[in-house]
């Protein structure tokens, strides 16, 4: 059964979605932005700088919800421009330093508030 999930670690949503849905064992983020969730401000700057807040969004999220970045199945990673591809390879290995899931990276023609970098997830709720 779907069921929508309610945590204070996700940036509020800026528009009709729900920040993570779970069924069954899943769990689904949506796309993560640099934005501070206790501030609900954007942080815009470098691919680093931008690819780290997302990273530790997505992180803080699935810590909150019952998960953790080793159960994390598939990314989609979006970027505005893909000569980052190689920097935000070296960002996202700190987060995924062993067994690395299922990974799509495209560049995107324009993301939401010009952002550089925008990640979305699918991960498993631990067992227990």
């Amino acid at each position: 059964m779907k069921q929508i999930i309610s945590t204070d670690k996700a940036p509020k949503p800026a528009g009709p979605y729900s920040p993570v849905v779970a069924f069954g064992d899943l769990l689904f983020l949506s796309g993560q932005v640099p934005m501070d969730p206790s501030t609900g401000e954007l942080l815009k700057g470098d691919l680093e700088s931008e690819a780290r807040r997302v990273l530790a969004n997505v992180k803080a999220i699935l810590d909150d919800v019952g998960s953790g970045m080793d159960q994390v199945l598939k990314v989609t990673a979006y970027l505005g421009d893909m000569e980052d591809f190689a920097a935000f390879n070296v960002i996202y290995a700190e987060y995924f330093t062993v067994d690395p899931p299922a990974r799509t990276c495209i560049q995107a023609g324009r993301l939401p508030f010009d952002i550089k970098v925008e990640i979305d997830v699918i991960a498993a709720r631990k067992e227990g």
